[in-house]
């Protein structure tokens, strides 16, 4: 006999939200660590004082984090979402009345950009963490990884055709930020090359063939983490080429020793932080001991001997080159600069010519030249510390522990789903860049749960 559907029994007779999401949900714990107290006085200056109420800012504070959290990154679908799920009801905190998804756009372009709230936000989680003894400052850890701009190939111009100045007319929100930010060493300034294509769209995104297949507009997430948990301290957006992303590991070291007087006792990063300028800085000026592998260009691959066949020293001020002799920067035979430093920024050594011609080794040493030269980088004392340090164990342990930031790279774009920006413009990937807060959540909600109250405990 064929069924039919009876008249649908009364829904709600007496119904608890607490009672019907369990005890250890995810996001019960990230809740037990979350502080939004602070939003409203926050944004306050940004609302009206008159019209109608506006959403509680609070609340869409909460939704995000359960987008980013969970790995929904459209601002429709985490709305159906947060009507439908009754942990993510709870965590929010809702009735049965929903924000409209709109309402995101408005708030994440204007009032929370203006505010830097979500930075704020960021801090307040990194502060909980060190209240619950998950940042040691032993070490720690620096690295960048490309997050896909939204931006389109077949809609890009040539770098030589695009021009800043033709730009501002009709300029959209995205390129109104790139302009604001062309002297900016994390974009405009970080590089004077032209880029072979620009998006008129979002004009601040690289284009890059750095993963070695297809080209692709992008921006470079930037991030400095604690080695001992892996703590996400600080969070910068630059554009995807190297020198941005150095000037970027800079920025976030000092500001997170100004904001959270930490200051590590070593920085693990890979050779793309090892240039000499860099070493220098972290060696002179911040004394923290570099766990970085030096850039060095200087290894020969013809046979001849390359820099490290020649012993410094730096009593001498000399290099002594494989036969013995020496290799001094001031000789009368050569017309040397009164600084004796190159357009490079390097010193030049050179051996005499007569030591050269009767060398047996000259075949070896500089075949096709009268006498060897060897340049040394004024910054090379800071490169010898790293060589130094490199040769220790405890430069191989901190190698390993350098694995944590890449992990979480691969959590950001496999689990939490940001292999794309959403939002156009630096602001915008800075935005988004920062709601790696997430991150340190979810690492809160793992590492530190706490003891929930009897209620939540009744299932």
């Amino acid at each position: 006999m064929m069924g039919t559907q009876a008249a649908p029994a009364q829904l709600f007779y007496d119904f608890s939200l607490d009672e019907h999401v369990p005890a250890d949900h995810l996001l019960r714990r990230i809740d037990q660590h979350l502080d939004l107290e602070g939003v409203r006085a926050q944004l306050k200056p940004y609302y009206s004082s008159t019209g109608r109420p506006s959403i509680d800012p609070e609340l869409m504070m909460r939704m995000l984090i359960i987008g980013y959290s969970m790995g929904i990154r459209s601002e429709r679908r985490l709305c159906e979402e947060v009507h439908l799920n009754l942990a993510y009801r709870l965590f929010c905190r809702l009735g049965l009345d929903m924000p409209d998804h709109s309402s995101f756009s408005k708030n994440r372009h204007g009032r929370f950009r203006q505010s830097d709230i979500l930075r704020h936000l960021f801090e307040t989680v990194v502060e909980r963490c060190l209240a619950q003894d998950l940042v040691g400052a032993e070490g720690f850890a620096v690295d960048a990884s490309l997050i896909a701009a939204d931006a389109n190939k077949q809609r890009s111009v040539s770098g030589a055709e695009w021009s800043a100045q033709a730009a501002k007319e009709n300029a959209g929100r995205s390129v109104q930020e790139y302009l604001a930010v062309l002297d900016d060493a994390a974009f405009g300034a970080a590089s004077p090359v032209t880029p072979k294509f620009v998006s008129p769209s979002d004009p601040a995104a690289q284009w890059t063939g750095a993963h070695k297949g297809h080209a692709f507009f992008t921006y470079a997430t930037n991030y400095l983490i604690d080695t001992d948990h892996g703590v996400i301290l600080d969070v910068e957006a630059t554009r995807a080429i190297r020198q941005a992303e150095v000037g970027a590991s800079r920025t976030m070291i000092d500001r997170t020793e100004n904001r959270f007087g930490l200051k590590p006792g070593y920085l693990v990063a890979d050779s793309a932080y090892g240039s000499a300028d860099n070493l220098a800085w972290l060696v002179k000026e911040k004394e923290i001991a570099p766990h970085i592998p030096v850039f060095d260009k200087s290894n020969r691959t013809d046979g001849t001997f390359s820099r490290a066949d020649f012993n410094w020293d730096g009593e001498g001020d000399r290099y002594i080159c494989p036969a013995g002799k020496e290799l001094v920067q001031f000789r009368r035979t050569y017309a040397t600069p009164r600084s004796g430093i190159t357009r490079e920024g390097t010193r030049l050594y050179r051996a005499s010519k007569k030591d050269c011609d009767a060398c047996e080794l000259k075949q070896r040493c500089c075949p096709n030249s009268v006498a060897r030269k060897v340049p040394r980088d004024l910054n090379e004392d800071a490169r010898d510390v790293a060589r130094a340090i490199a040769e220790t164990p405890d430069y191989e342990r901190s190698r390993h522990r350098r694995k944590k930031v890449e992990m979480l790279f691969a959590h950001l774009k496999r689990i939490l789903r940001m292999a794309r920006l959403r939002l156009r413009g630096p602001c915008g990937a800075r935005d988004e860049f920062l709601l790696a807060t997430a991150q340190n959540l979810r690492r809160l909600a793992k590492l530190r749960p706490l003891r929930l109250p009897t209620a939540a405990m009744a299932i």
